[in-house]
Parts: C-alpha cells; structure tokens; sequence
C-alpha cells in the first residue's frame, strides 16, 4: 500500500535512510538525528513530504520530495530519497511509488520533477530509463557544511 508517511514512520524511515547511504558507499555521511528528520518533516514549518510503501504493516520503501524553485523552469518536484528495501525490490514496489510522486508532481501542477542518480547506480539508472528520464551530464554538486558555513 502506498499512503503518505506518518510522523511514526520516521524511525523506520531513518533506518532506510542508512540502508541507502550505504549501498551508495557514503555510510558515515548520514549526521541527521531522528529529531531534525521529525521536525523537518512534521514539525512546525515542515520541508518534506514523503510518501511510504507499507507492506503488511511495515515500511519497506519510500520516496520523499520537497519543492525548489528554479529560475528557468519555476517550482518543480525535488525527488531527494528514493529507496525500496533490498529484499522487496523487483516487486513493482518501486514502480508505485515513483508514479505516486509523479502524480504529485502532476495534481500540484509543478513543471517538473529533478531527482539525482549516481553514475554508477546501473538498476537505478535501468529503472529511470523506463520512463524516459533525461539523465543530464556536465554539472557537478557543489556544497558547504555546516562547518565551512560558522566559518564566516
């Protein structure tokens, strides 16, 4: 069942978030606690959304978005995480949730949906392809830490 995720979705959420940071080799780049991911999400001025796949009462995946303004393109559907468990996957799991968020993407009329992808992530990429996604090349992400920031 896909539904939109409940503030008690937020542990198991996490757990998922690990999971992901370490199929994409950064395990120990996670640093947000369980209280920041609750607030940020369901907090007073909440910047996310999420929806969840529930399969027999547990969280097995889910996609969470925010929106970003461009410039170019006006508010478009930010695909920030996107995961499905590693034993659930090939189950069409993926397929409900990433049309759940393009439907989103559609009822609010946004201008589009953006997401990032690693360069090696091959199913990902194999999955993306199915619905024609345009994988663009020759940008590179940029970022200050929260470190680099209190520097000035």
């Amino acid at each position: 069942m896909i539904r939109e995720a409940y503030q008690a979705d937020c542990p198991r959420m996490l757990e998922l978030i690990h999971e992901l940071a370490l199929y994409e080799k950064a395990p120990d780049e996670v640093s947000v606690t369980l209280e920041e991911f609750i607030a940020a999400g369901f907090g007073e001025k909440p910047v996310w959304k999420a929806f969840v796949a529930e399969i027999e009462g547990k969280v097995e995946g889910f996609a969470l978005f925010y929106i970003r303004y461009s410039t170019w393109k006006g508010c478009r559907l930010y695909l920030e995480d996107f995961i499905v468990t590693e034993k659930m996957r090939g189950q069409g799991i993926g397929k409900l949730l990433f049309e759940r968020t393009i439907q989103e993407a559609q009822e609010k009329g946004y201008k589009g949906m953006v997401w990032q992808v690693l360069d090696w992530n091959e199913p990902a990429l194999n999955f993306y392809n199915k619905y024609e996604a345009y994988v663009e090349s020759g940008w590179l992400n940029a970022s200050l830490s929260t470190q680099q920031i209190q520097k000035f």
